[in-house]
């Protein structure tokens, strides 16, 4: 619809034209008041012309050695500027002419007073005075006649300025109040969900007219919303309960993960939970430490990626598969950050406890050090003093305290194995970087090749498991160095095909006869037992040419480890 009056524009027109009626009234009454800033000064010079001239006449009779400075006084008032503005056209013409007769008399009367003619200039003076008088006259007359223009300029403005303004206010309760109290009116109606409201009538073609149209357009067009609002609604209660939905599980989650202590198994049950939850194909979460599967992840299909960070370093990954719409993508964000939180605080309670395991040993080793290692020592002097003190010639004396020297020797080397054992830490919550350190210890005292190759994404163990595992792999290592001259030993940790943990140690050395221990020897034996404690098998292959060692312990063993 095409606006052809335009209400701000009339408006507008308006409000200008109060504006420039204003302007003229107040640019007239200043213009006036500014022409009339030296009309008392005009009044005052021409008045003065009066006194002056009676002046003159006194001296020609009484002091005439003045009347060169008074007709230069004169003539200087006479020609003031002030008084030659009064040529101007907009004076009026009485003014200006009795101003040029005044300075076209003055002439004749000095010439009176230079010739010494004293009664004929007192005999004009009256008549010049005079003519004084009307002129300041018409000066006064011309200062009020420019007051009352000023005055009836402004009483005209003021008229003006009124009548426009209620013709302006007039225009705007018709024009404007009426029609928006009718669109207040509507609007209610349709506030209330009422959409028959009083037609909207406006009949000039403004801005209310277009508005009205408008408005009545949008109230029909309302309405037909309302069927359409009502399925957002319903849409949005849907994601609502999607929401609610995904609340339940990411609390259901954070409270398997605040479990304390925090065990590995938590993370399979969370990531099962989502799996059942969601509808998931499979999902996979991968960290350094270990790897979690939940369904087929055979399925085909496109994987998608959350990474777990924590500290801004990525730690692992979180990978679902699903054949239908995916999660929502915030939900699984979230769960990502959760896990990886878990993961973190997880690590940190291994390294607490491996911090406890490290310290009891600590302590054990220092009292071993300070007891049997002390008892030892004492036992090996009073050998070698019984050495002394028997005869020479005694052979079998000696053959016993042979025997018994080499028996204190091998207690004494079993003990400082026994301290390094107690003193092995672990620094990481990580059996792998563990097993590397063991390893480059055991590589800098032999002359034999030390190879590790591990899996990734193997689950991490416990403090008391990795202590175990280490002391196996420790002792396997140290028997190829020891007893078999062994050139070459491979380390090998994976997982087997049933999904237990499969380390195992195997060299090229002289190889077995027999898995038996020999007697006076416990290493195999005290194997065997860690490797129940890990509630796993250890199990000794011999060949004639190298020995292969295999322990496999399930990832959640059984029972208590102690």
């Amino acid at each position: 619809m095409i606006v052809k009056r335009s209400v701000t524009q009339s408006i507008a027109q308006a409000l200008s034209a109060i504006v420039l009626l204003s302007l003229l009234t107040t640019g007239l009454a200043l213009v006036t008041l500014l022409s009339s800033q030296r009309d008392a000064e005009a009044i005052n010079l021409a008045g003065s012309l009066r006194m002056q001239s009676y002046r003159m006449a006194w001296d020609a009779s009484r002091q005439p050695q003045n009347l060169a400075h008074h007709f230069a006084v004169y003539q200087q008032t006479l020609d003031a500027p002030v008084l030659q503005k009064l040529d101007h056209p907009w004076v009026p013409r009485e003014v200006s002419v009795r101003y040029q007769r005044l300075r076209a008399a003055w002439p004749g009367l000095q010439q009176q007073l230079q010739q010494g003619d004293t009664l004929a200039y007192q005999q004009q003076v009256p008549i010049y005075v005079g003519e004084i008088d009307r002129f300041v006259l018409g000066l006064q007359r011309y200062t009020e006649l420019k007051m009352h223009l000023v005055a009836a300029s402004s009483l005209v403005g003021v008229i003006a300025i009124v009548a426009l303004a209620l013709m302006t206010i007039r225009f705007t309760r018709l024009k404007v109040v009426r029609p928006l109290n009718a669109l207040v009116t509507a609007s209610r109606y349709v506030e209330n969900g009422n959409f028959a409201f009083p037609p909207l009538h406006v009949e000039q073609q403004n801005e209310l007219q277009v508005l009205s149209h408008a408005f009545s357009g949008m109230a029909a067009r309302l309405h037909s919303h309302y069927q359409l609002l009502e399925s957002t609604v319903r849409e949005k209660t849907e994601d609502l309960t999607q929401a609610n939905r995904t609340l339940s599980l990411l609390y259901d989650s954070s409270q398997m993960l605040t479990a304390s202590p925090l065990h590995p198994a938590l993370f399979e049950a969370v990531l099962t939970n989502v799996l059942t939850r969601e509808k998931l194909t499979a999902i996979q979460l991968d960290s350094d430490q270990f790897r979690f599967r939940a369904g087929d992840d055979k399925a085909a299909g496109e994987w998608q990626r959350q990474p777990l960070q924590q500290d801004e370093q990525q730690i692992g990954e979180l990978r679902w598969l699903k054949t239908g719409a995916s999660p929502p993508e915030e939900m699984m964000r979230s769960l990502a950050a959760m896990l990886g939180r878990a993961i973190w605080i997880w690590q940190v309670q291994q390294q607490y406890q491996q911090m406890l395991v490290i310290e009891e040993r600590a302590t054990i080793a220092r009292e071993l050090h300070d007891s049997l290692a002390q008892s030892l020592s004492f036992l090996r002097i009073q050998l070698t003093l019984l050495r002394r003190t028997v005869d020479k010639e005694d052979s079998a004396a000696h053959t016993i305290i042979a025997d018994f020297d080499q028996a204190l020797a091998d207690a004494y080397r079993q003990l400082r194995e026994l301290l390094t054992t107690f003193r092995l830490t672990i620094e990481k919550a990580d059996l792998v970087a563990a097993m590397q350190a063991m390893i480059a210890s055991l590589q800098e005292k032999s002359g034999a090749e030390i190879q590790f190759s591990y899996q990734t994404g193997l689950q991490s163990l416990e403090a008391q498991q990795q202590v175990h595992v280490l002391q196996i792999a420790r002792e396997a290592l140290l028997n190829a160095i020891r007893h078999a001259s062994a050139q070459v030993i491979r380390v090998d940790y994976q997982h087997s095909e049933q999904g237990e943990h499969l380390l195992t140690i195997t060299d090229d050395g002289v190889g077995m006869n027999s898995t038996d221990e020999p007697p006076g020897h416990y290493g195999l034996t005290i194997m065997a037992e860690r490797a129940q404690r890990l509630s796993g098998n250890l199990t000794l292959h011999a060949q004639p040419r190298g020995t292969r060692v295999e322990l496999r312990f399930p990832p959640q063993p059984a029972r208590q480890l102690a």
